[in-house]
Order: structure tokens, then C-alpha cells, then sequence
């Protein structure tokens, strides 16, 4: 029988992703690339026959951008985004995901010198159930069993958790390079308590250096230059100089970037406080979440313990310095924002995949670990209803639910004798049906001859790996009208993914 190799922990980033392994007798650590590294950039470039990922990719970003793909995070789940190429081959997210998957894996396979095929993958708290099922579908292509996807903030806590044995209430502000999460929870005795959890999937660093970029390219407009933005070429360039830019106003007050237009060379300066004044609308939409998870946890600042900051954006000088004047308080020191999650997620692996866990769960939000966790639902779930002649969205589970969890709510027949309903599951807070997500519909039957306004019970549970199931039941003749497990229809279907998944085997990836 083969051996069962390790199975290892990956943060799969928008902008830099990691592996980590956590050896039974030893400490969870990073595992190096083959570039020698522990953080690999998230990018993938197509050259003819030839994949190639990480920091070789991400240097040809400026030279050829019209073949990098980057950022693909943002796009999970998304079923009308491809990436198209220079030859016009189009590759959805869950595709390139799985490429970047693939040679982490095989990175690692190299660095241990054993077999990897069990993995855990972090996604941020706040995607929703589609980007879930898209992570995983990833994993799958990419020729993985996906033991589980953990949240981040809570991959987070775990590895301090462990580093530190810290107990009481944790806040865990997580702005990454193209999400951006908050997350209450409570540690107490061995157990993970997720209180509540809010985000935006479209807010991180990606958005700060887009702040930075139209800031210089303005200045480049005053000199008389070009538009950097209108050719593919001079914004990759600025885009790969506004970055380098901000890393450095972490260090020191100001740095300059160069840009060269039509044989011309442009130089704009930038002070910390110039980007801190341009991308202050950023910032002030982390602080409002942040703001709005207390209340929903029903905290306050001074109920906080240990605030962590995770995520490669949280190095911006601006961030601590807004924590600790709205907090009253400094965030936990020690914590590698670039490291913690990817520990965690270990942590979390090598436990799983020791309890030899089923081959392909549906996307989860809790799993196996040293530490109980117990966590929520980032989303509201409910159906589509008619109201006063309206449809409209209405609740049957709010969002911050403790999973698993089982709701019902009753609903009303509209016409006498009505023949079936069409159950539109949803996913959102919102009323009006433009702000939420549809998830899946069915039509259901009803019982025939019920009169106006017979009573009809929703039933809807989330169980503990994020499966959603619905069952209706008429009331008046205390009968059920069927039970479902609720469809994807965002997400790839089998026969796809088994068709990328032999695709993507047959590639070279360097």
C-alpha cells in the first residue's frame, strides 16, 4: 500500500500564497518553494505548452501582461469571468487556482521529500457558499483531496492560539491582497468560538495600490505624459511600481516612482501621507466592519483581549495606527501576518487527515483540529417571497448563526388551489432581490384544493460542512411536500471538473 504522505496546510492568496506543514513532534513551519522562498506569488503565466507560476510568472507580469493571469481570487465562484490569453485560451478561475495548487503542492513534495495529496485550504470567512464550492472544485482539478476549508481568522487564532496558549476574546482584522475580513471570537479551554464574522470579498491591497496608481498617473498626466492606464503595457509597469511603492512607505516617509512613456521619464514622488490621504475612503470601510462585527458579537473594544492582524496589508502603517486609536489598544505583536494562516491551516491538516476524514466533503467551514471550533454563518440564507405584489427577499437564517444550525419560518399560498411554488433559495441580508444572491431554485408541488393563504412551513438547515438543505411542508394537511439538497448552480458540474482536472494533468508546470 502507498504511504499517506503528509498532508499540509495552503493559504491560497490573491497575491501571495504559502504552504505549511505541521510535523506530529514538531512545530507547524513554512514550507520553502523551489525558488527558496515561503511565500509564492499568486500568478500564473501561459507560455505556449508551458504553465509557469509564482515568482517567475510575476516578473514577467510587466513584459507580458496579456498572459498573467493575476488576482484570480476575486473571481472564484464567478461563472462569467475567464481568463483569455494572448491566443485566445480561455481558463476559468477554479483552472488557474488549480495550476497554482499544483506546483505549491509539488513545491512542497520537493522541500519534505514525501508525497502530498491531503490538503487544507483557507478561504476568507466571508465568501459565500458558490467561492466555497469553487475552492474546492480548485483543489480537485488540481488532483487533491480537500479535507476541509477553514476560515482564515480562524486559521489565524489557532496558530497564535497554540504559539501563545492565549485564552479570553480574540478580534482578528484579516485585509489581505484582494479580501478583507473581521472576525469575534472567544478561546476558552481548547475551544474556538466564532461570535460573529463580516467582510467585503472586493477590498485589499489590490484596491490600495489601484488608490496609488491613479494618484501617480494623474501626476504623470500634469507633466505632460500619456494616460499610463489606457496602454496594457505602461499600467502593468505602473501597477508592479505602485506596489513596490507602498511596501517601501511602510519603512520610510516617502519614495519615488519612475515611470518611462513614449522615450520619456517621469518621476513622482509620494509621502506616507499623501497615500494614506488618497486611499483614506479604503481604510474607513475596514474601520465601519470592524465597528459593525462588535455589535453584532453585542461587544464592545473594551471587551477585547488580543487583536490579531493578518494579511500582508495590515503592514501599512495606517492600520495598526487606526486599530490602536479605535480600540484604545495595540494589536498583538509577534503574529507573521504573511504566516499565521498558512500555520493554522497545518495545524489543522495534520489533524484531518490523521482522523482519515471521507475523500470529498461538501465546502465546510469548521474542522477536525486540537481546537474545537465553533463557527457561523457569514451569510443570510433565505427565499424568495411575494409581498403586497412584490417579490422580495426574506431571512430564514441570519447571518452570525452558530452552525449547524435548522430554522423555519411560515409562509402563506397567494391563490386558492395553487398548484406549486418555485422555492428561490438566497443568500444575503438585503430585501430588495438586486443585493442578494440567488443560490438554486426548485419548484415544489403543492397539495391540491388548498385555499388562500394556507399556511406553508420553510424548513431550512446548514449543516456543519456548509451543505444547505430545504424541506416544505403544508401545514394544513401536516404533510411534506419535499426535501432538497440545495443545487450550485455558479459552480462547475462533475463532468467538468473531471475535464479540467485531465487537462491540467497533462500541462507542464514550472
Amino acid at each position: 500500500m502507498a504511504p499517506r504522505g503528509m498532508a499540509v496546510g495552503i493559504d491560497l492568496g490573491t497575491t501571495y500564497s504559502a504552504v505549511a506543514v505541521a510535523p506530529p513532534e514538531d512545530r507547524p513551519h513554512l514550507v520553502i518553494n523551489r525558488e527558496g522562498e515561503t511565500l509564492t506569488p499568486s500568478v500564473v503565466l501561459f507560455s505556449d505548452d508551458q504553465v509557469l507560476v509564482g515568482s517567475t510568472a510575476r516578473r514577467s507580469a510587466a513584459t507580458m501582461p496579456a498572459d498573467c493571469a493575476q488576482f484570480v481570487k476575486r473571481h472564484m465562484g464567478d461563472p462569467n469571468w475567464r481568463f483569455v490569453d494572448s491566443r485566445g485560451q480561455e481558463y476559468r478561475a477554479e483552472e488557474v487556482s488549480a495550476l497554482l495548487l499544483r506546483r505549491m503542492v509539488e513545491d512542497a513534495e520537493m522541500s519534505l521529500g514525501e508525497p502530498v495529496r491531503d490538503v487544507v485550504i483557507t478561504v476568507p470567512a466571508y465568501f459565500d457558499d458558490a467561492r466555497r464550492r469553487a475552492t474546492l472544485d480548485a483543489g480537485e482539478i488540481a488532483g487533491l483531496r480537500v479535507l476541509r476549508l477553514i476560515n482564515e481568522p480562524t486559521a489565524a487564532a489557532i496558530a497564535y492560539g497554540l504559539d501563545t496558549r492565549a485564552e479570553g476574546t480574540f478580534l482578528v482584522y484579516d485585509l489581505g491582497g484582494g479580501t478583507f475580513d473581521v472576525t469575534v471570537m472567544r478561546s476558552r479551554r481548547g475551544e474556538l468560538e466564532v461570535l460573529a464574522t463580516d467582510g467585503d470579498r472586493n477590498l485589499g491591497g489590490f484596491d490600495f495600490d489601484n488608490a496609488l496608481m491613479r494618484y501617480v498617473a494623474d501626476r504623470v498626466l500634469d507633466q505632460g505624459g500619456p494616460d499610463l492606464h489606457d496602454v496594457l503595457v505602461l499600467e502593468a509597469d505602473l501597477r508592479e511600481k505602485c506596489e513596490l511603492a507602498k511596501r517601501q512607505l511602510t519603512r520610510v516617509d516617502r519614495a519615488s516612482v519612475f515611470i518611462s512613456a513614449g522615450g520619456t521619464h517621469y518621476r513622482v514622488e509620494v509621502t506616507r501621507s499623501e497615500f494614506e490621504r488618497v486611499t483614506r475612503p479604503l481604510l474607513d470601510r475596514t474601520e465601519v466592519t470592524a465597528t459593525g462585527v462588535l455589535e453584532d458579537a453585542g461587544l464592545t473594544w473594551a471587551d477585547v483581549d488580543h487583536i490579531l492582524l493578518v494579511g500582508g496589508s495590515t503592514r501599512m502603517r495606517m492600520v495598526p495606527a487606526m486599530i490602536e486609536r479605535i480600540a484604545g489598544k495595540r494589536p498583538v505583536t509577534g503574529v507573521n501576518p504573511d504566516e499565521a494562516v498558512a500555520l493554522g491551516a497545518a495545524v489543522v491538516a495534520e489533524a484531518a487527515s490523521a482522523a482519515a476524514l471521507p475523500e470529498t466533503p461538501e465546502s465546510g467551514v469548521t474542522a477536525v483540529s486540537p481546537v474545537k471550533i465553533k463557527d457561523v454563518t457569514s451569510h443570510a440564507l433565505g427565499i424568495v417571497a411575494l409581498e403586497r405584489g412584490t417579490r422580495v427577499n426574506t431571512v430564514v437564517i441570519p447571518r452570525n448563526t452558530r452552525i449547524p444550525a435548522k430554522h423555519e419560518r411560515i409562509y402563506y399560498t397567494v391563490e386558492n388551489n395553487q398548484r406549486a411554488i418555485e422555492a428561490e433559495i438566497t443568500e444575503g441580508d438585503d430585501e430588495d432581490l438586486a443585493y442578494v444572491t440567488v443560490l438554486g431554485t426548485r419548484p415544489i408541488m403543492l397539495t391540491p384544493g388548498l385555499p388562500l393563504n394556507s399556511p406553508l412551513k420553510i424548513v431550512m438547515s446548514y449543516d456543519i460542512d456548509g451543505v444547505i438543505h430545504v424541506e416544505v411542508i403544508d401545514m394544513t394537511n401536516q404533510k411534506s411536500l419535499g426535501e432538497f439538497e440545495l443545487d450550485r448552480p455558479y459552480n462547475l458540474d462533475r463532468d467538468q471538473v473531471h475535464e479540467m482536472r485531465t487537462q491540467i494533468a497533462s500541462r507542464e508546470v514550472q
